[in-house]
């Protein structure tokens, strides 16, 4: 809506299903004069709402996971949000999250989700993530990562990306046990598994 609004009395809103529209709060009218001023574009209907916008985060998408696969060590969480990202760029060309993914020697690392669970071997619950905030067309997404990567060991899918190039590439010139901190970078991704 662009337009002047002007009111003499509070604005209230209601949510539902994920919209949000707004009214006068008539009850709290001092007396029985409503001076409410509303002026609107053609095109505007007086009956307003809009779909508030929540980023998902790699939290969001690993608790998703956790949720469909269970208890795993963080080491195989890490790499299969990984490739729920990497997929993700292919298949609906876009991120899931927007948080960097960091080329360590052990393979893909998302610090903030490494930072969260640090010093754990193995996580089934993160607190931090809503698995509710992924839309259907996300959840199909990881539910096609997990189908195909879910059953895999976390040494396999670390061997399976030591493999692939937007790890290998980042990592030129460092040894192979070196710590490392280097991004791999979204279009690297998208641009080896669309070749795929």
């Amino acid at each position: 809506m662009k337009a002047n609004t002007r009111t003499d009395i509070p604005l209230t809103y209601q949510k539902e299903n994920n919209l949000i529209f707004f009214k006068p709060n008539i009850s709290s009218a001092t007396d029985s004069t409503l001076n409410v001023t509303l002026e609107y574009e053609k095109e505007d209907h007086p009956a307003f709402a809009y779909e508030p916008v929540k980023k998902v985060t790699v939290f969001d998408v690993a608790a998703y996971v956790l949720k469909r696969l269970g208890e795993l060590t963080t080491m195989k969480l890490h790499k299969i949000v990984y490739y729920c990202q990497a997929w993700s760029l292919v298949w609906d060309e876009k991120s899931l999250f927007d948080e960097e993914i960091e080329a360590w020697a052990n393979g893909p690392v998302v610090r903030r989700l490494f930072s969260y669970h640090k010093g754990q071997y193995s996580i089934s619950n993160i607190s931090l993530g809503n698995p509710d905030a992924l839309n259907e067309k996300q959840k199909e997404t990881i539910d096609s990562v997990i189908n195909y990567y879910g059953d895999k060991s976390a040494q396999w899918l670390i061997e399976l990306t030591h493999l692939e190039d937007p790890w290998k590439n980042v990592r030129i010139g460092m040894e192979p046990t070196e710590r490392g901190n280097r991004i791999i970078t979204n279009e690297s991704m998208a641009e080896y598994y669309s070749s795929l």
